[in-house]
């Protein structure tokens, strides 16, 4: 199998950074933003996306949580799925501007099932979606409003996003 690294360390930082900045013009004078990443890698962006938010606009009050989206699922075997736990603001979700952020959208699957998670916990007045890669192939109409990259993928191909919080270093790999 061939792998070719596609986003670096300093890369995915770069990437984060410019995210960070389209979200607070996206949301400018907005205080009720949440970031909700979907685990697992999701989690960990939301995490550094918001101290990026932070360390921009140290003025800004934005909130971060977790969503577990497992059992909203459609393609995958009841067996299979991990419980992993959801984390929403004390303060919760209803009116405020949520993103969910996630390392690779693909399908579409995984959003939908972020959206439909999200009706149990309120009613946010926006939900945008933040990605650090979006490689194409969508099975559902879902658009990221915010990509760190863009990489055109085959179906046979696999993306993989290591992070240093769980694998040990940070990179984006397409193994052909």
């Amino acid at each position: 199998m061939q792998e070719s690294v596609v986003l670096e360390a300093h890369e995915i930082e770069r990437a984060l950074r410019r995210i960070a900045h389209e979200i607070l013009e996206a949301v400018e004078g907005n205080s009720d933003l949440v970031l909700l990443g979907i685990p697992t890698r999701g989690r960990f962006l939301a995490q550094r996306l918001g101290q990026l938010l932070k360390a921009i606009d140290p003025d800004s009050k934005i909130e971060l949580g977790t969503l577990d989206i497992t059992m909203y699922r459609d393609d995958s075997v009841a067996a299979e799925r991990l419980i992993h736990t959801t984390e929403i603001p004390v303060s919760g979700i209803a009116g405020r501007v949520v993103i969910l952020v996630d390392d690779v959208l693909y399908s579409g699957r995984t959003v939908r099932a972020a959206l439909d998670a999200l009706n149990d916990f309120g009613r946010p007045s926006h939900v945008k979606l933040a990605v650090l890669i979006d490689r194409g192939h969508r099975e559902l109409p879902i658009r990221p409003d915010f990509v760190g990259k863009n990489l055109p993928t085959s179906k046979s191909e696999r993306v993989r996003v290591s992070l240093s919080e769980i694998d040990g270093q940070d990179q984006v790999v397409i193994s052909k």
